[in-house]
């Protein structure tokens, strides 16, 4: 694992050379570990989007074809650029190739934004907990940075893990910079909670996500009381099988999943980019 980050930033890129379907160009290109890069391309102007929700993006594949996954977008819906954040197989059919791009270079976008994670979806209550493992940070990082999550909550706590310090460096990074952030540094103040842990790496918080909420460390470690379904709101973001264990030990808390049609106390999303992609 290497901890070194390298990053490049653009001069303005023409809008005219667009040559991929639905094409948007690369402006920012960081690596975070030799697994984990994020990147910023151009925002159609066309594009509205509710913090937390994903779209489709890609290249073309090697049969001529479009290769599109869903992709949460890690900026939050203000940003003029569009953000993400994932994860690199090295014979993934999309990130064998993504991993490589560089500023200037396009990549496909198809502006038709869903998902679950969003402020809708959940009915009115004190806390929201974002929890997320590995790149399932991403949707969280657009919620992070969105002014009515710290308008709608008196406290936000953001509990990601991830198996080495160094995967965690995005997330540090990120919420290190908000109380400083000019739009909604004042909003954040103290209210916003960062629980990072890892799994492998000996670090300061350690343990599952699913693990820390069951046993009760989380809440002895920030001096809360358990989840209960007056108070609590959370977002889940994972692997599928973490999506599932999670929604197990929410629901033993009482609280109910939602959707944007019958908001409720927690949301899950379905489409996460994980592993093999």
């Amino acid at each position: 694992m290497t901890e070194a980050i390298l990053m490049t930033e653009a001069s303005p890129i023409p809008a005219a050379k667009l040559h991929l379907p639905d094409a948007q160009t690369v402006t920012a290109v960081q690596h975070w570990t030799d697994r984990l890069f994020s990147f910023r391309v151009t925002r159609p102007q066309s594009l509205r989007f509710r913090s937390g929700e994903f779209v489709m993006i890609g290249l073309m594949g090697d049969n001529g074809k479009p290769l599109l996954r869903a992709y949460s977008i890690a900026s939050p819906a203000w940003d003029d650029e569009l953000e993400f954040y994932s994860i690199k197989v090295p014979d993934g059919p999309l990130t064998s190739k993504l991993q490589h791009i560089q500023v200037g270079d396009e990549i496909i976008l198809r502006s038709k934004p869903v998902g679950t994670l969003v402020h809708d979806a959940l009915l009115p209550g004190k806390r929201l907990w974002f929890l997320a493992t590995g790149t399932g940070l991403a949707p969280f990082a657009s919620l992070m940075r969105e002014p009515e999550t710290y308008e709608k909550y008196d406290q936000v706590i953001m509990m990601h893990t991830c198996r080495e310090v160094a995967e965690l460096e995005y997330g540090k990074r990120l919420v290190e910079g908000l109380k400083d952030d000019p739009l909604i540094g004042e909003l954040v103040a103290d209210k916003l909670i960062y629980y990072p842990t890892t799994t492998r790496e000996p670090f300061h918080h350690m343990g599952r996500v699913t693990d820390n909420l069951s046993s009760g460390k989380v809440f002895a470690d920030l001096g809360l009381p358990p989840m209960n379904p007056a108070e609590d709101r959370a977002m889940v973001c994972g692997s599928l099988a973490f999506n599932v264990d999670v929604k197990a030990i929410l629901e033993g808390f009482g609280l109910r999943e939602g959707a944007n049609s019958e908001p409720q106390e927690f949301v899950v999303e379905k489409a996460f980019v994980g592993d093999g992609i």
